[in-house]
Order: C-alpha cells, then sequence, then structure tokens
C-alpha cells in the first residue's frame, strides 16, 4: 500500500533557507512544510509567507505537515481548524499530508506539545474512527508520525509499535516513520528500537524523518536541534535493507547550520540508498 510518490530526499523547510532554496539545488529533490505556519488568515491568496512558499512551490514538490490535529484528543475533532487546513491543501496543492498520533489538547485548550496517548484497545477504536472522519473530510490519505515520549500510561496493553500498526491498519491511513523519535523513546523506555521497525507493516511507511536529539545522561529530548547521531543512521541503514528507499527528510528546528550542512546530511542517506541498491 503505497499511496505517495517517491520523490527523494528533502529538506523542511525553514525560514532562514528561503533564499537558499528559491536559487534552486538539484540536492533536495522536496521541501516539507509545517502547514500551521499558513494558517490564520481568513484569504490563503493573500500575504508575503503564502505567496512566496506558491513561488518556492515551482521550483519543489511541497508536502504539509501538521501539528496540531490532536487526533488522540478526547475533545471532538476541530472542523474549524481543519477546514482551514484544507483551505490550504487546495491553494498549496501538496503531494501528500502528515499529522501526528498524539493528542496536543484538551477542552479546547492547546498545550503546544505533542503528548503519548494510552495504548489500549478502546484508544484504537476512538483514533481509527477520528482518523477515517479527517481522511473523509480532506479526501486523502493522511500519514500519521509516531512521537517521541518520556512517560507511558499503566494502563496500555500494546506496545508502541503494535499500537502504529493498528491505527494504520484499521483506519487505512499511511506511517510517517520518524527513526529519531523511536531511537529516543527506545532509549527513555528501554525497549529495542529494531524490533519496533521490524514489526511496523513495512507497505504503509511512506515518509521517513530523520532528525537529532538532546542528550540529557538518563533520557533523551527530541529537539531537532542537532545533527542526526550515529546510532540513528544505523537504523536508517538497517531499516532501507529491510523496506528499500523511502522519501526521506532531515529535520532541523534550532541551532539551524548553513543550508550546506543540512544538504551535506542529506547526501549521507542519499549514499546510504545507493549503497543498499548496488548491494541489493
Amino acid at each position: 500500500m503505497r499511496n505517495t510518490p517517491y520523490l527523494g530526499f528533502g529538506l523542511g523547510l525553514r525560514n532562514p533557507h528561503y533564499k537558499d532554496v528559491l536559487k534552486g539545488t538539484p540536492k533536495v529533490d522536496w521541501l516539507e512544510v509545517i502547514s500551521e505556519n499558513f494558517l490564520g488568515r481568513e484569504n490563503l491568496t493573500a500575504g508575503p509567507g503564502l505567496d512566496r512558499l506558491l513561488e518556492i512551490r515551482e521550483k519543489y514538490p511541497i508536502v504539509l505537515h501538521g501539528v496540531s490535529l490532536s487526533i488522540g484528543s478526547a475533545d471532538p475533532l476541530n472542523k474549524k481548524y481543519m477546514k482551514r487546513v484544507k483551505d490550504l491543501y487546495e491553494v498549496v496543492k501538496p503531494v501528500w499530508v502528515s499529522d501526528h498520533l498524539c493528542w496536543t489538547g484538551v477542552h479546547g485548550l492547546n498545550a503546544h506539545d505533542l503528548l503519548p496517548i494510552p495504548y489500549t484497545k478502546s484508544a484504537i477504536r476512538h483514533i481509527v474512527g477520528r482518523v477515517k472522519a479527517v481522511q473523509d473530510f480532506y479526501g486523502r490519505q493522511i500519514l500519521l508520525e509516531n512521537v517521541s515520549s518520556y512517560a507511558e500510561f499503566s494502563e496500555s496493553t500494546y506496545t508502541e509499535w503494535e499500537f502504529l500498526a493498528e491505527v494504520a491498519d484499521k483506519s487505512d491511513s499511511g506511517i510517517l516513520l520518524d527513526v529519531n523519535n523511536v531511537y529516543v523513546s527506545s532509549f527513555n523506555h528501554g525497549f529495542d528500537p529494531y524490533q519496533y521497525l521490524k514489526n511496523l507493516p513495512h507497505d504503509r511507511i511512506q515518509q521517513i524523518h530523520l532528525a537529532g536529539h538532546t542528550n540529557k545522561g538518563r533520557y533523551l529530548i527530541d529537539t531537532h536541534d542537532h545533527p542526526v547521531v550515529e546510532k540513528v543512521w544505523q537504523l536508517y541503514e538497517w531499516l532501507l535493507q529491510e523496506i528499500g528507499p523511502r522519501n526521506t527528510m532531515i529535520e532541523r528546528d534550532d541551532h539551524i547550520p548553513p543550508f550546506e550542512e543540512l544538504v551535506a546530511e542529506l547526501d549521507r542517506a542519499r549514499a546510504l540508498v545507493k549503497r543498499q541498491k548496488r548491494t541489493a
């Protein structure tokens, strides 16, 4: 089940690099944009931010990545937010769209964080129904991303990978697999990251995130402010051997380096795919 085209290797579009991407570079195949950065105006065709994004879209395929769907919340789905996002899709025409398998608030309040879900059968039923409703409203499949976590629910009866697999299969959604988040959570909670990757439905993995994190000694924090660490590269290389190439991108949200440094990280991912193809 591969509903997204294979575009190759992309970057998360951030303000410091707008000038670089507008110049065009053959080493970046596509760009991921945070949907919320372009919401908030009644007239989506107005404003320099969106105008600039549409200019960039003329040079690169664009995918949209949301952070506020709150698919795991007990609150009703936010139809006003969903309508604004759908309007944005109509203007930007992204190749695919995604959000996170988490909740971000309750009682109408937004915590502005990606909060973990109890891995239970009732949570699966709740989320699957909501994902189906979102996909029906958008008229397209969405990808759901695994988040990093720092606490677990005692009532969980599934592992995280079992839960993600069940939600994706029952809702017919895709998976945006963040390999760094798998590593961060495995360190924090003491599970085997390779077991996690091995037991996902591989045909539903349609995009991969690679990013850095902050090591606090006893725990890791998903900060996206460092280069990708060696153990995450090792997980990515192992995954390529299992499932083959997938759309892959580098995320950086703080301590953002020069554009060329991110392209160099992306080139490492590209080289791993080429090496995997040669040895296949």
